[in-house]
């Protein structure tokens, strides 16, 4: 059973179902991790609301579950944690200047997707109680491919960089990002966290609508709330908008 350098343990699949359904099978175990579950294939990958994930062998989809030891009220901001360690990660063999991040939890390259992140509770304990349960984050990275039945443009790293990375490596580069950014939100909170992360934003400033489940607003993107939430200036009112799609 593989290991890397910080202790998480590393799984490798050459198929799945799903790296994150996959995760929500070993929650009942007990196991506390960290353990990243990563398939070469996925038959039935999934993002946010269910939306399915296409990716081709050669692409990176891996789940990172763990227990948190955070409160519930706090467990939305390691999205940004993760977006930023998958962003450091991509930085490896993309040019940053490239690199942009998009609310809630997607990263660009040009402008267009080549990542997004789920983050899931997997239950297996109380989640009222701090740490109690597992969370999973969910990453998809376009490596080799980039896929067309989307309603926004996608991109993929080999477009990028000569030395695209294999995704075991990328899960290693990954971990390593991630695991400096939880030390920091753990002592410092997320404040530097939200701030890392609001100069890669792309958008701030500039109007983007957003839609939401009943409706769909245009405003100024002005930036995060200290939760992580978006605030959006629409015409003379200010909305606080937790969860949403992002278009520019």
């Amino acid at each position: 059973m593989a290991r890397l350098p910080s202790g998480a343990y590393l799984d490798i699949f050459e198929t799945l179902d799903s790296t994150s359904l996959e995760a929500r099978r070993r929650a009942p175990l007990g196991e506390p991790g960290p353990r990243w579950i990563i398939a070469l294939r996925q038959t039935a990958g999934y993002g946010r609301q269910g939306r399915a994930w296409t990716q081709a062998t050669g692409d990176f989809a891996g789940t990172l579950a763990f227990k948190p030891q955070a409160a519930p009220s706090a467990l939305g901001q390691i999205s940004f944690i993760a977006a930023l360690a998958v962003a450091s990660a991509i930085d490896e063999f993309v040019d940053p200047k490239k690199l942009a991040l998009k609310w809630p939890n997607d990263i660009l390259i040009d402008g267009a997707k080549a990542a997004g992140i789920l983050l899931e509770h997997m239950g297996g304990a109380d989640i009222s109680k701090d740490g109690a349960a597992l969370l999973a984050v969910g990453i998809g990275v376009n490596i080799v491919s980039a896929p067309t039945d989307v309603a926004y443009p996608t991109a993929r790293l080999v477009d990028h960089t000569d030395r695209a990375p294999s995704p075991a490596d990328l899960a290693a580069r990954i971990d390593h990002h991630f695991w400096a950014y939880m030390k920091d939100w753990r002592a410092n909170g997320f404040a530097n966290i939200r701030q890392l992360w609001l100069t890669r934003a792309r958008g701030i400033g500039e109007t983007i609508t957003v839609r939401l489940p009943n409706e769909e607003l245009s405003g100024v993107f002005e930036g995060l709330d200290e939760s992580g939430a978006l605030i959006l200036q629409s015409g003379a009112e200010k909305r606080i908008i937790s969860a949403g799609d992002v278009f520019f």
